[in-house]
């Protein structure tokens, strides 16, 4: 389903009167708010239940309003801008005054980008003004690459859906700091790294160079009600069977290089070979295997280049240490 042209103009009104409004983007869902009413960035923190210190990503209609939102631009900055936006790319750049502090987690720093979508962007220019979106769910849950995805987690907590189809991308923006002398990728997601120094044309700063906060590095972060099991691919299959013998409901991402031969598994996931099928389904895998009564999904990391990269960030993350409740 694509928003027609009255959806996007009724979501434009939503945000103007302090509403909350799930937007596509080529990522994953947004939950928008004006980015300059406090109070409409202070309802998407309650409605997510995300801490207040967390910075969120102000969505912009075009790379000619970094000025607007942002000060001391450097030239890279404004050279990545130029080359990626509208795209999964999130410059971290020195906060301009329109900023209120209350979308950078009281930080001097501000996080935006251009979405690479269609319905987005005819918001935006509908809007006229930055939308401040995390990701729209609740916070440390699997990210939403659908519209029922959000209607299934957020429900009335949300003012406006506004159904765009399924994301194309499939995982998060990455994050670019660009604050100090060398820019480093604080995330890594749908541009990488090596599309990023190809146009620099010199390596990024290691992530640990800066201790800038940002969206997603919480220690469990886009994790499935089941817990997460990383091991090595050729491990996967033993892992699970052990498991499913110790009585637990098993999900399985199974590698592309281990066909399922049998496995022993209450659900089992052939993931794409292609990194770029792998990150677009990445999240709905996680969400299937948790609807299917899974207790504990177990899966191994891809190889670490390109998209991979982003793709064993989000299951590290989805493995990390979870909070007792």
């Amino acid at each position: 389903m694509t928003a027609s042209a009255g959806d996007i103009a009724k979501a434009a009104e939503v945000l103007r009167s302090g509403g909350l409004v799930a937007l596509p983007t080529e990522t994953v869902y947004g939950l928008g708010a004006d980015a300059e009413d406090p109070a409409a960035v202070a309802r998407i923190f309650a409605a997510k239940g995300r801490p207040p210190t967390h910075p969120l990503i102000v969505h912009l209609g075009s790379a000619g309003q970094l000025d607007d939102w942002a000060a001391d631009v450097s030239p890279e900055a404004r050279e990545l801008a130029e080359r990626f936006w509208p795209g999964p790319l999130t410059l971290v750049l020195r906060r301009g005054s329109r900023v209120p502090s209350e979308v950078t987690g009281g930080l001097e720093t501000v996080a935006l980008r251009v979405p690479d979508h269609p319905v987005a962007l005819q918001l935006l220019a509908e809007f006229g003004g930055g939308i401040a979106a995390p990701s729209a769910n609740r916070f440390g849950s699997v990210s939403p690459t659908t519209a029922d995805h959000v209607r299934t987690e957020l429900g009335d907590a949300v003012d406006f859906v506004l159904d765009g189809g399924p994301c194309r991308v499939g995982v998060e923006s990455t994050i670019v700091d660009t604050t100090s002398g060398t820019l480093s990728v604080l995330r890594p997601g749908g541009v990488t790294s090596e599309s990023l120094e190809a146009v620099l044309g010199r390596p990024l700063a290691a992530p640990s160079a800066t201790p800038v906060r940002v969206p997603g590095q919480h220690p469990s972060h886009y994790a499935p009600r089941a817990r997460v099991v990383l091991v090595a691919p050729d491990r996967v299959a033993a892992e699970a069977a052990l498991a499913q013998d110790q009585g637990h409901r098993v999900g399985v991402l199974l590698p592309a290089s281990a066909p399922d031969t049998g496995i022993k598994a209450h659900a089992v996931v052939e993931v794409p070979g292609s990194m770029a099928d792998y990150a677009r389904g990445l999240y709905g895998f996680l969400r299937g295997l948790d609807e299917r009564g899974c207790d504990l999904i177990v899966a191994s990391l891809p190889p670490e280049a390109d998209l991979g990269t982003a793709i064993a960030n989000r299951l590290r993350r989805a493995a990390g240490p979870r909070q007792s409740s």
